[in-house]
């Protein structure tokens, strides 16, 4: 079955930076696109980042220039390095696959950034 495992949240400063890893199973994960998504407290979960399987990537404005997302096919896992991160990215942090026949979602990772 489909599996995607986010790790790498935690507890940082502003200004500081964090890199989150999403683990794929199940799929043939080079096909597909890949994306990571946030969802603050009070607010919809928002697309941050996605890349394609020919390496092609998109950002919400908000992260541009800030993070970058990356992909290891061998190793099936999806990146997201975060810089220079504000307290306005403090949120779940999730991954998301959208297969030829679902569409499947990890159980998140919690970034916090506060002083």
């Amino acid at each position: 079955q489909v599996q995607l495992v986010e790790s790498g949240g935690g507890l940082v400063q502003p200004g500081g930076s964090l890199r989150l890893s999403c683990a794929a199973s199940g799929f043939a994960f080079s096909l597909y696109v890949m994306s990571w998504y946030r969802q603050a407290p009070g607010k919809e979960r928002e697309l941050v980042a996605a890349i394609g399987s020919s390496g092609s990537t998109n950002y919400a404005d908000s992260v541009k220039g800030r993070f970058t997302i990356s992909r290891d096919n061998a190793k099936n896992t999806v990146y997201l390095q975060m810089n220079s991160l504000k307290p306005e990215d403090t949120a779940v942090y999730y991954c998301k696959v959208r297969t030829s026949w679902n569409e499947y979602w990890g159980q998140g990772t919690q970034v916090t950034v506060s002083s």
